[in-house]
């Protein structure tokens, strides 16, 4: 039997494969959106307002749906988020208009959103400080299967042959609502009851409602977590959505754009299985670093008229460096975090994402307007080279800079200024 407030690991292992599967739905619903629009006459900027609008209406419901979470149970939010993206995704394949497929992508997106606010909140809640990274690692690597799995999916599904694009777009997206509502199957015991074990009690109710959003903000370690997220999570999403495009242009074929795109999200899964080792190896701060130097460079490779086979080489070497970014940032923000707001700080993060998720599909959109398909990927480039920037500055700081293992910044200089407070946060969180 599990000791009280360490329990086993099956949750998490549950929660990883209800994750991929929901994830990959999103991952073929996203491109399958993208050749939708295009048989219904997008071009380059409607795909990118598109893009933008599914992460439209979780900008403004994370945070809510964050303080709520924090002082009851997460588990609920999971199937209500199958729900909505299995919904959303049915109905981009019935849509006959543009703004149709925009308002149930923003469905889909908000759909996604809850799920993921209650995944990370159950990982957050029921991890040991000591085992944060690992377990959002491992959690991460669900979303990396779904991104391996859905794009090939969606490749295979769709196809340009006689005008064909339209009625197979359609066809992937209603595939890929029944992939999102088979996630349903594994959602079972994921969070602990309020044994004193890992979901909330009343004790937490209060500290969660007290902190503003402000004080979550300006607490450091949080804010340049959060804009190192959403660099990454921008170039994930502009990669899915607009390599279909590039892929149009270039003459390369759904399928093989849909094996590239699974290339990029298998470099993932291997960062991910390898991120403890290179913790140690190298320290977070400088591992976080040079991930994002390797990202801005290689996503700027992509923008050159490379073959398809470079085109993969690039994107292998893409993957495996924004594999560090969303784990690390997960455990920054939530260490950094102040006590009893942690699951408010997780959806702080997430809008911030989101937030991303918009003005950058709508830049790109401007972008590829403006100057062709490449220059969105030399300003995903140019958003990772300041995310480098910001990641190594811990290594110019003081003594209270310097990483120290796989705990992160933020989480040392909490402890030296209120040790009591770090000893508290760390019994929650399990």
């Amino acid at each position: 039997m599990s000791k009280p407030g360490k329990p086993g690991r099956g949750w998490l292992l549950r929660l990883v494969i209800a994750f991929s599967f929901t994830q990959g739905a999103v991952s073929m619903a996203r491109p399958a959106v993208s050749y939708r629009a295009l048989a219904l006459g997008a071009d380059a900027r409607a795909i990118g307002v598109i893009t933008g609008i599914y992460a439209l209406l979780p900008l403004f419901a994370a945070v809510p749906l964050g303080r709520r979470t924090d002082h009851g149970r997460c588990a609920p939010l999971l199937p209500v988020g199958v729900v909505l993206i299995a919904t959303g995704c049915g109905f981009s394949g019935t849509a006959g208009s543009l703004p149709a497929m925009a308002a149930w992508s923003g469905v889909m997106g908000l759909g996604h959103l809850s799920f993921v606010i209650g995944a990370q909140s159950i990982v957050a809640r029921q991890s040991a400080p000591e085992d944060q990274d690992r377990n959002f690692g491992h959690f991460t690597i669900g979303a990396s299967l779904g991104q391996l799995i859905g794009p090939i999916a969606a490749g295979l599904v769709v196809s340009e042959h006689d005008g064909a694009m339209g009625r197979t777009s359609a066809a992937a997206l209603f595939i890929a609502a029944a992939l999102a509502a088979f996630s349903v199957t594994s959602l079972w015991r994921i969070e602990r009851r309020p044994d004193g074990t890992a979901a909330a009690g009343p004790a937490e109710e209060a500290p969660a409602r007290k902190v503003p959003v402000r004080s979550i903000l300006t607490t450091r370690g949080v804010a340049s977590g959060m804009f190192i997220s959403l660099a990454v999570l921008s170039a994930t999403d502009i990669l899915t959505a607009y390599l279909p495009v590039v892929g149009e242009q270039r003459g390369i074929s759904p399928t093989v754009v849909g094996v590239l795109l699974s290339l990029r999200a298998a470099a993932t899964v291997a960062c991910r299985i390898a991120m403890t080792p290179m913790i140690r190896l190298m320290g977070r701060t400088v591992l976080m670093a040079v991930s994002c130097l390797g990202a801005a460079l290689l996503c700027a490779g992509i923008a050159l008229p490379v073959p398809a086979w470079a085109l993969g080489a690039l994107l292998a070497g893409l993957g495996f460096c924004l594999g560090v970014g969303q784990p690390l940032s997960m455990t920054t923000v939530v260490q950094a975090s102040p006590e009893g707001a942690r699951s408010t700080a997780l959806a702080l993060r997430l809008t911030g994402n989101r937030l991303g998720q918009v003005a950058a599909p709508a830049s790109a959109g401007v972008l590829a307007g403006l100057a062709g398909t490449a220059a969105p990927f030399v300003m995903l480039g140019g958003l990772l080279l300041i995310s480098a920037a910001i990641a190594v500055r811990p290594l110019r700081g003081g003594p209270a800079a310097k990483p120290s293992g796989d705990r992160p910044v933020p989480e040392q200089r909490r402890t030296e200024e209120s040790s009591s407070a770090s000893r508290g946060t760390g019994r929650q969180s399990r």
